[in-house]
C-alpha cells in the first residue's frame, strides 16, 4: 500500500502547531502571545491551503522502500547475448528506477537523447502504482502517477550530455501535469516544443467526447547548447525551389534586409556598397527612401558571389539583387506538426510480422522514433529508453544505422519483465530483427538484482558489489569480457596473480580494479605484451562506503 507522504507531513506540521498554540495558551496573556497566536493561525491556513504550480500528493511506491535498504546490481543473462559484431546494446530488465540509478552511475552526462512512452493514465489498467492498478476512481491518480514519473525523469536529467535531449509521448490524461512538471526539473527556458502526431487510430466513441486523433510529443533539452538538425525536404516542400540554373535547383530572396531591424543604424557593418553587373553602385535602400542594410556583411557577400549565390535582375527602377538557396544539401527546421507517419495500427502490424502474433497493445511506430533520432542524434549517439515496452527504439537505430554509412549509434533499452515483456517481447523483437535484418549488432542482457545493505556495514557487502562490477564496466564502455580474448579484467590481487600467469598473446587491453596495486615484475611484463591499462574507477559504489 502506498504511502501519501504530503499528507503526513502536514498532519504533523499541523500537530505542532496545534501543540505550539496549547503551550502559548497556557501562558500569561499579552500582546506578544496574542500576535503569536494570529501568527499560528495563518501558518495553519497556508499549510492547508493550496500554492501555485504543480501542487500533489507526494506517494511512495514500493520501490523506493526496496532502494533504501538495498542497492541494485546489474547480473548478465549470458545465455542471451546476441554477438553480431558492429556496436553494443543493451538491454537492461527490472524496475526502470533501479536501472536509472545504475545508469547515473555508467552514464552520468553521456545520453545524447531519451525517448520515452511512459503509461498514460488512461485509467484503464495502463498504470500500476504499488502492484495495483490506477483506475479512473482513484483520487489520487494524477498523483501517484506524478510522483512515479518526478523521481524518474529527475534522474534521467542527470544522464543527459550537455547537448542532451529528453523526448516524452503522451496523451490529454497527463499532458497538462507532465509540461508543468518538467518545467519544474529541467527549467522552462529548456522546453524546445510539444510535438502534435497523427495516431490514425480514432478513440472516445459517442456524443459527449471530441474524438481523439493525436498524441503528444514534449520535448526538453539538458542545457542551452542543445540544437536540432534539419530534416530534408520531401516533394512538396521542396516546390518553392521553382527556380534552376547550372548549379541546380534553387529559390531568391531579396539581399536587402526587410522586416524588423531592416535600418541602418540597426547593424551599421552591413550597410556598403556593392556594384551591379553594369558597374553601377547600388545600396540597401528601401522603397520608402530611408537607408536599409544587407543581410550580410561585406565579406560574406562576396563568399556569397565566388559560390555563385547572387543573382541581379533589373527594371524600371533599377538593379535589384538577390540570394540564391539552392535545395541540394539544404535541411528544414523541424515543426511541430508530424504528419505523414504511419499510425498506431500499422506498428501494431509491424510487430506482429516480427513476432507472429500480438502480444503489445500499442506499439509506437519506427517512423516516429526514426525522425526523432533524425534530429536529435548524430553518427555515434547513445540513445535510452527505461520505458523500453516492445522494443520500438532499439529496432529503429538498429535499422537507421543499416540504413545510413558512418552511423554507429548504439541503445540502452529499460523495461520490467511484466508479464513476461522484456524476454519475450522487447529482447525477442531485437533478436529477430537482428537475425532476419543480418544486422552488424550485438546486444548484452542484463537483469536488476538487488544486494541489501540496511543494517550492515560496507565490509560485510562489499565482496558481493564486487561480483557485479564487470557489468557496469562492460556497460559504461559497450565492450564485452565473455569470450573476449583482446580485452580483460582484473578485480582482485588473485585474479592478477592468474591473469599475469596466463596471459592471452591477443590480450590488448586490461580493466584493473583502482584498488589492486601492482609490482614492478608485472607492470613490465605488461608493458612488454603493449598492454593498455584501464583503471576501473571507483565510484560505482563510492557513495555506499561511508
Amino acid at each position: 500500500m502506498s504511502t501519501n507522504i504530503s499528507k503526513q507531513k502536514r498532519e504533523d506540521l499541523l500537530a505542532k502547531i496545534k501543540e505550539i498554540r496549547t503551550f502559548i495558551s497556557a501562558a500569561p496573556q499579552d500582546e506578544n502571545t496574542s500576535n503569536l497566536l494570529s501568527y499560528l493561525s495563518e501558518l495553519e491556513k497556508d499549510v492547508n491551503g493550496k500554492k501555485y504550480g504543480l501542487v500533489f500528493e507526494e506517494h511512495r511506491d514500493e520501490i523506493d522502500e526496496v532502494l533504501e535498504t538495498h542497492t541494485p546490481v546489474l547480473t548478465e543473462e549470458k545465455g542471451l547475448f546476441i554477438n553480431n559484431g558492429g556496436q553494443m546494446n543493451f538491454l537492461i530488465e527490472g524496475d526502470n528506477l533501479a536501472s536509472l540509478k545504475l545508469l547515473k552511475k555508467t552514464h552520468k552526462g553521456k545520453i545524447d537523447l531519451i525517448y520515452i512512452d511512459p503509461p498514460y493514465n488512461t485509467g484503464n489498467k495502463d498504470f500500476t502504482y504499488d502492484d495495483v492498478y490506477v483506475d479512473s476512481l482513484d483520487n489520487f491518480k494524477h498523483s501517484k502517477w506524478l510522483s512515479f514519473m518526478r523521481s524518474r525523469i529527475s534522474l534521467a536529467k542527470k544522464l543527459l550530455s550537455d547537448t542532451g535531449l529528453v523526448f516524452i509521448s503522451i496523451d490529454d490524461n497527463e499532458v497538462a501535469q507532465l509540461k508543468i512538471l518538467c518545467d519544474e526539473i529541467f527549467g522552462n527556458s529548456n522546453f524546445r516544443g510539444q510535438i502534435v502526431r497523427a495516431t490514425g487510430t480514432p478513440t472516445g466513441q459517442g456524443n459527449a467526447t471530441i474524438s481523439n486523433e493525436i498524441d503528444y510529443v514534449l520535448v526538453y533539452a539538458r542545457t542551452s547548447n542543445a540544437i536540432f538538425n534539419g530534416l530534408p525536404f520531401d516533394d512538396e516542400s521542396s516546390k518553392i525551389y521553382n527556380l534552376i540554373d547550372e548549379y541546380g535547383r534553387y529559390l531568391n530572396r531579396p539581399l536587402r534586409k526587410t522586416g524588423g531591424e531592416d535600418r541602418r543604424e540597426d547593424r551599421p557593418s552591413m550597410y556598403y556598397p556593392i556594384f551591379a553587373p553594369d558597374g553601377t553602385e547600388v545600396y540597401p535602400i528601401a522603397p520608402s527612401g530611408y537607408e536599409s542594410r544587407w543581410r550580410c556583411q561585406e565579406s560574406t557577400y562576396h563568399n556569397l558571389v565566388k559560390e555563385h549565390r547572387i543573382e541581379w535582375k533589373k527594371d524600371k527602377k533599377g538593379w535589384k539583387v538577390y540570394q540564391k538557396f539552392y535545395l541540394e544539401g539544404r535541411t528544414k527546421q523541424p515543426g511541430n506538426l508530424w504528419v505523414g507517419i504511419e499510425g498506431n495500427k500499422k506498428a501494431t502490424i509491424t510487430l506482429k510480422n516480427v513476432l507472429g502474433n500480438n502480444v503489445f497493445s500499442f506499439p509506437k511506430p519506427i517512423e516516429l522514433i526514426t525522425r526523432i533520432i533524425q534530429i536529435a542524434t548524430n553518427s555515434d549517439s547513445i540513445i535510452l529508453d527505461f520505458f523500453a515496452g516492445s522494443g520500438t527504439t532499439g529496432h529503429a537505430v538498429l535499422q537507421y544505422n543499416a540504413e545510413r554509412t558512418n552511423s554507429n549509434r548504439c541503445f540502452i533499452l529499460c523495461t520490467n519483465n511484466e508479464n513476461n515483456i522484456c524476454r519475450e517481447v522487447t529482447y525477442e523483437r531485437i533478436k529477430r530483427v537482428i537475425d532476419k535484418e543480418r544486422y552488424a549488432a550485438s546486444l548484452k542482457y542484463y537483469k536488476v538484482d538487488y544486494v541489501p545493505i540496511s543494517d550492515r556495514l560496507y565490509y560485510e557487502y562489499a565482496d558481493e558489489l564486487l561480483k557485479h562490477i564487470r557489468e557496469l564496466v562492460e556497460l559504461e564502455n559497450a565492450i564485452n569480457f565473455t569470450g573476449n580474448a583482446e580485452i580483460a579484467i582484473v578485480l582482485t590481487e588473485e585474479e592478477l596473480d592468474d591473469f599475469i600467469s596466463h596471459i592471452d598473446e591477443k590480450c590488448k587491453k586490461l580493466y584493473l580494479g583502482h584498488d589492486i596495486l601492482m609490482d614492478a615484475q608485472q607492470a613490465q611484463i605488461l608493458k612488454d605484451r603493449k598492454i593498455t591499462i584501464n583503471i576501473i574507477p571507483d565510484y560505482y559504489y563510492k557513495e555506499l562506503e561511508g
